[in-house]
């Protein structure tokens, strides 16, 4: 009877046992690391910017100067906001019905993207690495352009990881690339306000709901689950069958491309917890805007407090993960994972930012010059 009754309660909590399987643990950690260190990365990157252009005056007392320095950046208008959903809602249905067909197409753009991505995350250990033996100019390459010698070593390294990734299809170099994809959009992609960010998170949230939940009503399918489990034909394997060389080339594995991070279990052999990119992304842009809000008050001179936006930020993003995780587990089927992350970094923070006065500054025109209004607080 104990033994029974002991067999019941393991498997009426087996889902608080999942949380803390070594699959979950992996997904929590490695996705905030890369929201954490994208969000730097792209503060380091404004602050560079307006060092070059104001010499060395303080990079963070003139934001109005970043369009201008930074012409690699894209910064999101409200339209561009409003058409992003959309704008995926149709890459996801040509990805669904002409997958089979544009297969190699996919494949082969995602492999070009993610090795530009991959050098972009690889750049800072290859200029801890070659710094002793290079002096940091940069050679030119013609048409192509000039870059330094840590650049090229990483372009070369990420070359390398993705041709290992092409004719392996391991799961460790397809998240390597994920990672790089993932840094590299929240380093060059910003968000100029919380009105940008709002209508942002929330349509996706309407169109990640949409996908998961009724796009099987619809397509007989779920679009969503399909599209980011489908595998692709590997190029190797293609080329070799068309010039008739499947006897002298060993078959190729076909591709999970690099949509998502997918994370194995140690103690439960086969099974994998994944996590899609866009669940890492745009929480991650919206951290990316509020630490780089925090670093300009700090730099007008306003006192902060311990908890700054980007720490209520990240803790709600923790939380809401943490959340989808919980659900998922309960429910047995794929959760919508924006649903729990954009109401749990979104409201705190506008909760936060109502508290704190700065709502309608971050509404609208978060980096306008706040030494005026500190002025006449003073007086």
């Amino acid at each position: 009877m104990a033994e029974n009754i002991n067999q019941a309660q393991t498997i009426e909590y087996q889902w608080a046992y999942s949380i803390m399987d070594s699959s979950r643990v992996s997904t929590f950690l490695i996705s905030m690391l890369l929201i954490v260190y994208g969000s730097f990365r792209s503060l380091n990157m404004e602050q560079e910017a307006r060092d070059r252009a104001n010499g060395s005056t303080n990079c963070l007392l003139n934001p109005s100067q970043t369009s201008q320095t930074e012409n690699n950046v894209q910064t999101l208008d409200t339209m561009q906001a409003l058409c992003l959903p959309l704008g995926a809602s149709i890459s996801l249905l040509v990805m669904f019905f002409f997958f089979d067909s544009m297969q190699m197409l996919f494949a082969i753009c995602t492999a070009i993207i993610a090795t530009v991505a991959l050098a972009f995350l690889l750049l800072p250990m290859c200029q801890y690495i070659i710094r002793p033996c290079s002096d940091g100019n940069k050679m030119s390459f013609g048409m192509c352009g000039r870059f330094t010698a840590a650049e090229l070593f990483s372009f070369s390294l990420s070359v390398f990881i993705v041709c290992i990734w092409i004719l392996t299809g391991h799961w460790l170099l397809m998240d390597a690339m994920g990672m790089g994809l993932c840094v590299a959009f929240i380093a060059f992609v910003r968000l100029p306000s919380l009105k940008v960010s709002t209508l942002l998170l929330t349509g996706l949230l309407i169109y990640d709901v949409f996908w998961v939940f009724f796009s099987s009503y619809i397509f007989s399918a779920n679009v969503m689950v399909k599209v980011a489990t489908r595998p692709a034909d590997n190029p190797v394997g293609l080329v070799a069958r068309k010039f008739h060389l499947s006897g002298v080339v060993k078959e190729a594995p076909k591709l999970s491309l690099p949509g998502k991070l997918v994370f194995p279990s140690i103690h439960n052999s086969g099974h994998f917890s994944m996590l899609g990119l866009g669940d890492i992304v745009m929480p991650g842009l919206l951290l990316c805007f509020v630490l780089r809000y925090d670093a300009y008050k700090k730099a007008q001179g306003f006192a902060g407090s311990r908890l700054t936006y980007f720490h209520c930020s990240l803790l709600g993003y923790f939380l809401g993960l943490l959340t989808a995780t919980v659900s998922s587990e309960v429910f047995k089927a794929a959760q919508p994972a924006l649903l729990y992350l954009v109401p749990f970094t979104l409201l705190p923070l506008l909760t936060m930012a109502y508290l704190k006065g700065d709502l309608r500054r971050m509404w609208s025109e978060p980096f306008k010059s706040l030494t005026s209004s500190k002025h006449f607080q003073d007086v």
